[in-house]
């Protein structure tokens, strides 16, 4: 009778420090949301504004997975979604109520380089989806000269409401709505620039 009391303490022994090891494995390795959500955050280091890029591409980590190519191509999808949003808030606001024609001109002015921004980002999501093989590089020097493009574009945008063109409430909010663009196409270029340098 002891020895059968003795094999049980045993077996519940063996159990809880089974159970507690498998704990602690599960503990320390973290889950698959968790690794991919510390990718992004270690990846957008490499960015101006590190983090807004998380903040931005934190929510897609699934879909990012744990692939620089993925998490390029996410970040512009962002920066094109943000330009484009933008564009057409800019031209409701160039048709509202209480503004000048200087303020009017400068609206536009930005509305449509913002559409040249859509442009080139779109060309560069279209052959970042197309991005491997030999024609590699070529495709990535294309991909690089859009969204610089596009960033040159966003900065003359907000040179356009430098000085006395625009009144103090809706030129700190419009500047703020284009800096936002900036960032996110500046943040894209950073990784699509360590992108092409892991693949070199």
């Amino acid at each position: 009778m002891e020895g059968g009391n003795f094999l049980t303490v045993c077996l519940i022994l063996v159990a809880l420090t089974t159970s507690n090891y498998l704990k602690s494995v599960s503990a320390a390795r973290p889950a698959v949301g968790e690794t991919n959500t510390e990718f992004i955050r270690t990846s957008c280091k490499s960015t101006t504004y590190p983090n807004l890029c998380f903040s931005s591409l934190s929510s897609r980590a699934s879909a990012i997975g744990a692939s620089p190519q993925l998490l390029a191509h996410e970040s512009l999808t962002v920066s094109l979604e943000t330009a484009q949003s933008t564009s057409s808030m800019m031209l409701k606001l160039a048709h509202g109520q209480g503004m000048t024609p200087r303020e009017i001109g400068a609206m536009h002015d930005c509305a449509e380089e913002l559409s040249d921004t859509v442009v080139g980002l779109r060309k560069s999501l279209g052959e970042m989806k197309q991005l491997r093989g030999k024609d590699f590089d070529l495709k990535m020097n294309d991909i690089q000269t859009w969204v610089s493009a596009a960033l040159t574009d966003e900065d003359t945008c907000t040179e356009g409401f430098d000085g006395k063109v625009m009144n103090g409430k809706v030129k700190t909010f419009v500047r703020g709505k284009i800096l936002e663009v900036a960032h996110l196409t500046s943040n894209a270029l950073a990784l699509i620039n360590r992108l092409a340098a892991l693949h070199g």
